[in-house]
């Protein structure tokens, strides 16, 4: 083996235990993981009552907190709007992303398919700086998903599936449509995506359930492929990849 190898072996090995048995000092991953400067991005979740998940947006907790806008990563791309809101309950995080769009281009009908081929919104969630890992989660227009757990070693990452995804481990969500049918290559005028994602599903990552004052860090992405063109919008500004975690915005869980 390697000694490049033998040392992300070791690191991952190490993160699982620190999952699975026992803590770790923070320090073991001081070299891993290094804080963005402290002008990165911020965003506040107000704290809320669980209420049921519509894919319209429209209940009245959502009337308590303001959108957030992304910014469209490509001068050039579709000249769409994007924007997302979050807040958060005892049981989970709440998200409620929107954007204007002009085709529904999106044809995968199953969950866990490589949805960023097409039309998809994504939330990336990095509960604590102290260890290289994150969640990541993706929508499309038909309400189909990816949900995974990222080990991100100095760029080198996979994603794994959830274990016994279902009952209060499974994601509620849902998506709806303006100016058009939901529906493959749909004319329509744009599309949301409402989700709560339930802290039992981050196990193994750690600072979760958060409590006031907390804090996460957070990136919000989209990916549009009108016309055989791709455009991409991220919040927190990242390079080439959206796993470059360490760019991350903050997420910030008010008291009230």
């Amino acid at each position: 083996m390697r000694p490049s190898t033998r040392l992300i072996a070791t690191a991952l090995f190490t993160v699982l235990l620190t999952f699975g048995a026992r803590p770790v000092a923070a320090s073991r991953y001081d070299d891993a993981v290094h804080a963005q400067p402290a002008e990165r991005p911020r965003v506040s979740a107000k704290p809320t009552e669980d209420f049921d998940v519509t894919g319209s947006g429209d209940h009245a907790a959502w009337r308590q907190t303001e959108w957030t806008t992304l910014r469209r990563r490509q001068a050039d791309g579709h000249p769409y709007d994007t924007r997302f809101k979050v807040l958060y309950s005892k049981t989970g995080v709440y998200f409620l992303l929107d954007g204007t769009d002009r085709t529904l281009t999106a044809t995968m009908s199953e969950d866990f398919m490589d949805l960023w081929n097409e039309d998809v919104f994504e939330v990336f969630l990095w509960t604590d700086e102290r260890y290289p890992v994150y969640f990541e989660y993706e929508i499309s227009p038909l309400n189909r998903e990816l949900a995974i757990l990222v080990p991100n070693f100095g760029g080198k990452f996979l994603g794994w599936r959830p274990w016994h995804y279902e009952g209060n481990r499974l994601i509620k969500k849902a998506t709806s449509t303006v100016g058009g049918p939901k529906e493959s290559n749909a004319s329509i005028q744009g599309w949301r995506a409402e989700f709560f994602i339930p802290y039992t599903v981050l196990t193994p990552l750690q600072n979760v359930p958060p409590t006031p004052g907390s804090r996460w860090r957070v990136n919000v992405y989209r990916m549009d492929y009108d016309a055989g063109r791709r455009t991409q919008w991220d919040w927190a500004p990242v390079g080439n990849s959206f796993h470059e975690f360490e760019k991350f915005g903050d997420l910030l869980f008010a008291e009230k």
